[in-house]
């Protein structure tokens, strides 16, 4: 991360590219016993948060990234009343959850309880639902959360983590994917960030290894835009514990109710459309 001439710039020399945005001010700015998060207030995407210099969240953008990583996943499953999402500590993921009236319970697990405190500080927006009864936030490690989830109490599991480093980086491997596969309950999903399909590719497809190593029956991948990270182009992958297609549950006023900004059934049919050279990577 560089701050200069009131710009916050993410560069990734991995990739050779950067991103920037246009600051007014920073508002806050702290080392946590697991990252340091700052917020910045922009000139047009309204306030950012930034762990370890990497952007997380924007007021501007942020409903692509919760609306696609809960909604086609959600609308996948015939029955998701059990939930997790891990990580997701701004709560967007799991407001957007709790819009489903089928969901009957919601877990939330973030190891780092200051991301939830600044989030309802600084994105009231996201943190709606923080008290729906359905809801529980549980602040903890995600992978022994799940190591000692009870065997087939799971409908649906949502990683929203951070990048593969630091904290995030075992919820990435096989051996998590081990408890998630048994977590699950026979057609449950696993739904995972998967970062950028243009810059990352190779990542992607390591973890759909991962996932059908630990017993996952088919893979899939999911791609969105999302304008703050890498590439603008980013993604999901969906590991189904047992074989078959994926449910469609795309009602039109099921999902009006939503009251979603960009997924519809559209977005949805689209977001699973594999592109050549992804099919040509996870094939290998």
């Amino acid at each position: 991360m560089s701050l200069d001439n009131s710009w916050f710039t993410e560069p990734v020399e991995q990739t050779g590219t950067a991103f920037s945005l246009k600051l007014g001010e920073r508002v806050h700015a702290e080392q946590t016993p697991y990252q340091k998060i700052e917020i910045f207030k922009t000139e047009t995407f309204g306030y950012l948060m930034t762990i370890d210099g990497c952007t997380m969240v924007s007021t501007r953008d942020n409903f692509l990234y919760h609306e696609m990583m809960s909604h086609p996943a959600l609308n996948s499953h015939p029955a998701p009343h059990d939930v997790v999402v891990v990580g997701g500590g701004d709560c967007g993921t799991l407001r957007e959850v709790l819009k489903h009236p089928e969901v009957k319970r919601a877990v939330q697990v973030e190891i780092d309880e200051r991301v939830t405190r600044l989030a309802e500080q600084y994105f009231p927006e996201l943190c709606v639902a923080n008290g729906d009864p359905r809801a529980t936030l549980f602040f903890g490690d995600g992978i022994a959360w799940m190591k000692q989830a009870p065997a087939e109490s799971l409908d649906l599991i949502i990683i929203d983590s951070t990048d593969p480093v630091g904290p995030a980086e075992g919820l990435f491997g096989r051996k998590f994917y081990l408890d998630c596969i048994k977590a699950l309950r026979p057609g449950g999903l696993l739904v995972q960030q998967s970062e950028s399909p243009l810059l990352h590719l190779s990542l992607i497809a390591e973890m759909h290894r991962f996932m059908r190593e630990a017993g996952f029956a088919q893979t899939r991948l999911l791609h969105f835009p999302q304008p703050i990270y890498p590439s603008g182009w980013w993604s999901a992958s969906v590991a189904q514990k047992t074989a078959g297609e994926l449910a469609q549950r795309l009602d039109e006023a099921a999902l009006a109710a939503l009251g979603t900004k960009f997924y519809n059934a559209e977005t949805h049919r689209a977001a699973f459309a594999t592109p050549n050279f992804v099919k040509q990577a996870l094939a290998g």
